[in-house]
C-alpha cells in the first residue's frame, strides 16, 4: 500500500469483526515499530504483545471494557522506561566502538551518563544549562527525572505510530487507547514501576460501526504556521 494511502486509511476503530489477524501481520508491524526514530537511539521502550485469551480479557477490562478493546483480535501495550538507559547506552556504545567514530564513543560514554544519570546533580545541571543558554544554545529538557520520562514517552509514541501505520498498510485496523487503568495494565503485563504505560493498541478488521463518522480535522491554518 502507498504510504499516503496507509496514512489516510488509518482510523481509530471502535469495534472489530471476528476475522483473525495473521501473526505475520503483527510481527511485521512490531518490526516497523522498532524502526521508529527515538531520542539518541536509546530505545527506552517495551512492546507487550498480549497473546493469551485470559490476558486479553483482563486487559480489555482494564481498558474500561470499551468495545475497541473488547472486540479486538489482538492487543498490544507500549511502555516507556527511562531507567533502561544504562543498558541501552551500553548496547549503543558497543555498536559504535567498532565504527572508528570517537565522537560517537564520547557521546555515549561521557555525555549520555551526564545527561541521563547523576540525578542528584539535577539542580546543578539546571544551573549550568540555563547559564550557558544565555550565551549559546543548550539542551534544557533532560535535567529532572520528569524530563527523562517525557523524552522516553515521546519516543515510544513514535513507535506506536509506526506500528499503527504498518497495520493499516497490511489492510487491518487499530485503535490507540489511553482510556485505561494504568495500574491494572502494569500488573497484567508485569512491567516495572519505573515504566510508564504510554497506550494500549487494539488490532483487527473494522466493522461498519467501528468508524465513528467522517474524519474531522480543524482548519489547516489554525495549526500550520510558516515563519
Amino acid at each position: 500500500m502507498d504510504f499516503f494511502e496507509a496514512v489516510s486509511r488509518r482510523r481509530s476503530i471502535r469495534s472489530y469483526s471476528n476475522k483473525p489477524v495473521p501473526p505475520e501481520v503483527m510481527e511485521r508491524a512490531i518490526d516497523a515499530a522498532l524502526l521508529a526514530p527515538n531520542s539518541s537511539n536509546m530505545q527506552t521502550w517495551d512492546i507487550y504483545w498480549i497473546r493469551t485469551p485470559e490476558a486479553r480479557t483482563q486487559l480489555a477490562l482494564a481498558c474500561m471494557n470499551q468495545a475497541a478493546a473488547r472486540t479486538a483480535q489482538e492487543l498490544v501495550v507500549v511502555t516507556a522506561n527511562p531507567s533502561k538507559w544504562p543498558q541501552m547506552r551500553d548496547q549503543n556504545l558497543e555498536h559504535v566502538q567498532g565504527m572508528n567514530r570517537k565522537d560517537m564513543v564520547d557521546y555515549y560514554s561521557k555525555l549520555m551518563p551526564f545527561i541521563y544519570g547523576y540525578q542528584w546533580l539535577a539542580p546543578l545541571k539546571w544551573l549550568i544549562f540555563n547559564i550557558g543558554g544565555l550565551f549559546t544554545p543548550m539542551p534544557r529538557e533532560v535535567i529532572w527525572p520528569r524530563d527523562r520520562r517525557e523524552v522516553a514517552v515521546k519516543s515510544a509514541a513514535l513507535a506506536c505510530e509506526n506500528f499503527m501505520l504498518a497495520i493499516a498498510a497490511q489492510g487491518f485496523d487499530s485503535c490507540p487507547m489511553e482510556g485505561l487503568d494504568s495500574k491494572r495494565v502494569r500488573d497484567i503485563i508485569g512491567c516495572p514501576r519505573s515504566a510508564t504505560v504510554v497506550m494500549a493498541i487494539s488490532v483487527g478488521e473494522r466493522t461498519e460501526r467501528g468508524v465513528w463518522g467522517e474524519r474531522f480535522r480543524v482548519a489547516r491554518e489554525l495549526v500550520v504556521h510558516q515563519i
